[in-house]
């Protein structure tokens, strides 16, 4: 087939993912196939049909308690006044729990209540009730009861009910086969020698195991090259052998997107296109029969697409419903902007301060996987919606369980590779906890603080004026606050340069005047506070700075720009530049502290966080990275009513 016969396809359409959804669910018709498997094999697997028990359990009248078998008519008279004596063999029978019941014995009594007298005879002071301590037949299960229904997914517990009741094979829905192509000449295996324009495919990895864990049998096939035959003759193979398919990539409209072509010349195209971001440019069709998924190649988008439509399919098949995440109800900490039109889903990292759920986004890039991995949740924010205001609530589904964003420490502020160190450390300590980061700069966890959005801050403000950290900060935005400012960490400031430094720079002028190509962070974080006042000592203006505007949100973001251009330049802290193997050029010692309310500080968790920042081995793990040094023996700084006291 010529590639030349498929036109590039600009635009996409904008189809509501809820009318997408409900068309390939119709058009999605595939008999369920019956499976016999040993019950013990059975866990998480899907019941096919009804199933009912074979024999009753107990199947006869069993002893509940270690005791003795009595006639409870006979034992009417006995009192504490009046004992009552039986003799073994005539009057009562010795049984443990789980014995049978011997003729013509009706009623249990408890060993502790027995007074031994001899071998043969034992006394009683109370009597006893009919059928007292015995499990009757069937007390549990009774013989052709139903014990599951179709569609049931099978737990610990179930397996053995069924084994209880004699159901040793077991009817199970056959997991729906779903292959996964992944497509792509810029993809290579795992274990491959990277080049520039390689990348390694992750995402078919990532597909098996949604599917796994929704119920399905993944067959990842190997990469697949952008050939328009090759990947026909994939697509027909796999409707031959699969229930499902997924295709990764080629689904949006660039000049090698042929996958919407070849799914409308061999089957139909149902959708290609929805009003989702991220996830628009997905393709829904069917190949002889068989539904064809197509998921764009940034993971987020797919990882969405999947889970958008091919959970529905596989819970179709299966005869199950839909799982649905928990909700809760957040204070949004930043302000999120969405077009009106399309659904947005929008990851967040969710944190429990002051009694209530505070969230903030991060990153929205659909290429950005970490993003996903660190999410605590989701914001949908439905299509007539242009957004929210910070400060507003809303509505967020789950990705981790409640109980674990209710006891993480939530961090805001300037962006420390230590944090991440701390977290760990945390963690260790408590298994139960962890650390939220949102790295939004040192201003703007001031503000959280102010706020009640964050638990602890990491700032390192310099005053231009005083050249003192933090503190004339803290007292102007949190005047009045019972407010904690705690000494972590020294940490070297400097040039993040290229290997070699080829521009030769030293100083701020030189960034000036050789025209690199500068990469600065966001307004608001003290690195960007930092430089403005190296500009302004030196008579420099920012229209002087090629990439003044150009702003990363983190240190390592920062040396990764630095790292892929023989003329850029970044200020940043050492561990950074180490990180990416570049060259440094030391501009001065910095004051990163924390920043707390009083009574975080004072709560368990606070004292647990000072506590791990003071451990010896903490102090080993910073001192490894290079250009840190953790402050010894500090003293917290705390400021109220207008005051500071030492």
């Amino acid at each position: 087939m010529d590639r030349k016969t498929y036109k590039r396809k600009i635009y996409l359409e904008d189809k509501p993912r809820s009318e997408a959804k409900r068309e390939i669910l119709e058009n999605f018709s595939l008999p369920l196939e019956i499976e016999m498997i040993p019950t013990s094999d059975a866990l998480g697997r899907v019941t096919a049909e009804p199933i009912f028990a074979s024999v009753s359990m107990p199947h006869y009248h069993a002893s509940a308690m270690d005791g003795i078998a009595v006639i409870a008519e006979k034992t009417y008279t006995a009192h504490e006044q009046n004992p009552l004596q039986l003799k073994l063999g005539i009057d009562f029978a010795i049984v443990d729990t789980g014995n049978a019941i011997p003729a013509p014995f009706n009623a249990v009594i408890m060993i502790e209540y027995v007074d031994m007298i001899d071998e043969e005879t034992i006394e009683i002071i109370e009597p006893a009730t009919p059928w007292q301590h015995i499990r009757p037949i069937g007390e549990d299960i009774v013989q052709e009861e139903m014990l599951f229904p179709q569609g049931h997914i099978l737990r610990p517990a179930d397996l053995g009910i069924l084994l209880a009741s004699q159901q040793l094979q077991i009817p199970v829905a056959k997991k729906p086969v779903v292959t996964i192509i992944p497509t792509g000449n810029e993809l290579v295996e795992a274990n491959s020698v990277l080049s520039s324009g390689k990348i390694i495919e992750f995402n078919g990895t990532v597909f098996a195991n949604f599917v796994k864990d929704w119920g399905g049998e993944p067959r990842l096939h190997r990469i697949v090259k952008d050939d328009p035959e090759k990947i026909k003759s994939v697509l027909l193979e796999a409707a031959e052998t699969s229930d499902i398919i997924v295709i990764n990539a080629g689904s949006s409209a660039g000049s090698k997107d042929y996958t919407v072509h070849i799914i409308g010349e061999i089957g139909t195209v149902f959708t290609h296109g929805v009003a989702a971001r991220p996830g628009k440019p997905v393709i829904l069709g069917k190949i002889n029969e068989k539904i064809v998924v197509g998921v764009p190649g940034y993971p987020v988008s797919a990882y969405l697409s999947l889970e958008w439509f091919v959970r529905p399919l596989i819970c179709k098949y299966l005869q199950i419903p839909e799982p649905k995440r928990q909700t809760v109800t957040v204070k949004l900490g930043r302000r999120i902007v969405s077009g009106m039109g399309a659904e947005d889903f929008v990851r967040m990292n969710i944190g429990y301060v002051n009694g209530q759920f505070v969230a903030n986004p991060l990153t929205r890039a659909a290429g950005v996987t970490m993003s996903y991995v660190r999410a605590d949740g989701l914001l949908v924010v439905p299509a007539n919606v242009i957004g929210y205001e910070q400060g507003e609530f809303a509505e967020v589904e789950l990705l981790r369980p409640l109980e674990e964003i209710q006891n993480a420490i939530m961090f805001c502020g300037s962006h420390d590779l230590t944090i991440d160190l701390l977290s760990s450390q945390v963690k260790r300590e408590r298994a139960d906890m962890k650390i939220v980061s949102a790295h939004v700069g040192s201003m703007a966890g001031i503000m959280a603080i102010r706020k009640g959005e964050a638990h602890v801050a990491g700032i390192h403000l310099l005053d231009p004026n005083t050249k003192q950290y933090n503190i004339s900060y803290v007292k102007k935005m949190l005047a009045g606050a019972d407010i904690v400012l705690y000494p972590f960490l020294k940490r070297k400031q400097g040039w993040i340069l290229p290997k070699g430094n080829p521009l030769g720079i030293e100083t701020v002028t030189d960034i000036a005047e050789k025209k690199a190509n500068f990469v600065n962070r966001q307004k608001g974080a003290g690195t960007r506070i930092l430089f403005d006042m190296l500009l302004e000592e030196n008579g420099i203006s920012s229209e002087e700075i090629t990439g003044y505007d150009r702003e990363m949100f983190s240190h390592l973001a920062v040396a990764a720009e630095v790292n892929g251009d023989s003329q850029g330049a970044g200020l940043g802290i050492y561990p950074a530049a180490k990180a990416m193997d570049l060259d440094f050029v030391p501009v001065g010692d910095e004051e990163y502290d924390l920043l707390m309310t009083k009574s975080f500080y004072e709560s368990e968790s606070g004292k647990l966080l000072i506590e791990i920042i003071q451990s010896p081995s903490f102090k080993e793990q910073v001192e490894k990275i290079g250009g840190y040094e953790v402050v010894e023996n500090a003293q917290a700084k705390e400021f109220g009513l207008k005051r500071c006291r030492e």
